[in-house]
């Protein structure tokens, strides 16, 4: 048996069943109708999920394929076809070297391509969706191939049909559209636009741009590094609420706000669970608050997952009874419920 602490960024999580390391389509299909109805887990770098003490009671299936197929046109860019096991960031390092530009402000986010779509992940302005032309999946319920357009991901923050239909679809590549050059779009972030010493707006190299979001990650601890404690996360444990015009009016006026096309507001995790009492370092049992930065919980010792559950529910009571605001994991929980 597997211990799922060793495939897990958060280094905690009991034994797996069965775990099985898959690197064709081939092999990832096989391994899905092997386990037949028992319960599967797919895993690809582990770094967004929070495993319980008590382990997985089915199969973890780990997929690893890496694969790569390009297509560029001098007017329409570069059309690329990824493998849902590739490293997401070396994968970022990849199109900017080859001259594409786009995924620059998504450098140093971990995990793998095919968990990419899922959350919609995002960073500094920009989310994964804006590039996405399509994700082939393995269809569990119909025991078939599907092929889903970018409108038919139904890409939201943080969120797709994939992770609205939890273990249906499973990921086998994504199909991206970049353009090629080496000067970002408008930068639109005010950190960094500082980072770069330019004005929100302005446009920046992709290169240096990269280099600054590398920087800023890891002066948050968001970056994963072995020797650094701060890192033994899975990055954001919160997603940035998004609530009534109603519910932010009643806000303090230095809380961050960004208005959405729907009417309501997006605010800050961070800046409320700052504002609630809970401080960067705080720990309980093995688990701490990043001490770079708040929305981080970490492994500082030998943490359970137990323990880094009690600190996120501290988190999040205590940001509901200041502000009302109930915040939503976007860390997948595997075993427990917070």
């Amino acid at each position: 048996m597997a211990d799922l602490r060793d495939y897990t960024s958060l280094r905690v999580g009991g034994p797996a069943k069965k775990f099985v390391e898959v690197g064709t389509e081939a092999e990832i299909i096989s391994a899905i109708e092997t386990a037949g109805d028992s319960p599967i887990l797919i895993i690809g770098s582990g770094t967004n999920i929070l495993v319980s003490d008590t382990g997985f009671e089915g199969t973890v299936i780990r997929i690893v394929n890496h694969s790569l197929q390009a297509e560029v046109d001098a007017c329409s860019g570069a059309t690329l076809t990824i493998g849902a096991g590739e490293n997401w960031d070396d994968f970022v390092k990849t199109t900017l070297e080859r001259g594409f530009a786009g995924l620059e402000t998504l450098s140093g986010i971990p995990g793998s391509v095919g968990a990419a779509p899922i959350q919609n992940i995002g960073a500094y302005g920009h989310e994964v969706s804006e590039f996405i032309t399509r994700v082939r999946t393995y269809d569990r319920q119909k025991k078939e191939i599907k092929t889903f357009t970018n409108l038919e991901c139904e890409f939201e923050y943080r969120n797709s049909h994939f992770k609205s239909h939890p273990g249906r679809y499973v990921i086998l590549d994504v199909q991206f559209n970049l353009r090629q050059g080496e000067i970002t779009t408008p930068i639109t972030y005010s950190e960094l636009a500082t980072k770069l010493g330019i004005e929100v707006g302005e446009k920046a190299p992709v290169a240096e741009t990269r280099k600054a979001v590398l920087e800023l990650r890891a002066m948050k601890g968001m970056l994963l590094n072995k020797t650094d404690r701060d890192s033994w996360s899975a990055g954001s444990f919160f997603t940035n609420p998004i609530v009534s015009a109603e519910v932010a009016a009643k806000l303090p006026p230095e809380a961050p706000q960004w208005p959405t096309s729907d009417g309501r507001v997006k605010t800050s995790a961070a800046w409320l669970i700052e504002n609630s009492g809970i401080h960067k370092g705080d720990a309980h049992g093995g688990a701490r608050v990043s001490t770079k930065h708040v929305l981080a919980l970490t492994n500082a010792g030998n943490a359970t997952a137990n323990d880094i559950l009690e600190l996120a529910h501290v988190a999040k009571e205590k940001v509901y009874e200041k502000f009302g605001i109930t915040l939503e994991t976007e860390v997948n929980l595997v075993g427990v419920t917070l």
